[in-house]
């Protein structure tokens, strides 16, 4: 069995973004060699995301308002913020929209559904981050 790592980095300029991710993903399965196997992405960090779905700017607009909803940005809210942070809310959109993805590998391939692609979410911005990619297989 053969085994690759990478890590990714991101550092958004917005407060919350969602980046597709998909190509960077299938780029390091290429360089990996694996033909069959699984694909796990990762996100590194405990205010931002990975997660699959459609590449629909409604649909991310509809993310962004439907996460304010439920988690919004206004630091008296949370009781993390006590301890001088402002992104108690980015725990929250994180822990809502996931960790991380993985993805069977077949033919060298991600072996998506319809439409599916993967993305980088993320919720306290302006800052470096990373995502891992590990990739195991034959």
């Amino acid at each position: 069995m053969k085994s690759y790592t990478k890590e990714l980095w991101f550092n958004t300029p917005e407060r919350m973004s969602f980046i597709n991710i998909t190509p960077e993903i299938r780029a390091g399965l290429a360089e990996s060699g694996i033909k069959e196997g699984l694909c796990l992405v990762n996100a590194m960090h405990i205010t931002a995301s990975v997660f699959i779905n459609d590449d629909e700017s409604g649909l991310h607009a509809d993310y962004k308002e439907w996460l304010e909803k439920l988690a919004p940005h206004d630091p008296k809210l949370y009781r993390h913020n006590r301890t001088g942070e402002d992104n108690g809310d980015a725990h929250h959109k994180r822990q809502i929209m996931g960790r991380e993805v993985v993805i069977a590998v077949t033919d060298g391939q991600l072996h998506f559904g319809p439409w599916e692609q993967i993305f980088y979410g993320e919720f306290d911005g302006r800052r470096r981050k990373r995502v891992l990619l590990k990739i195991i297989g034959e």
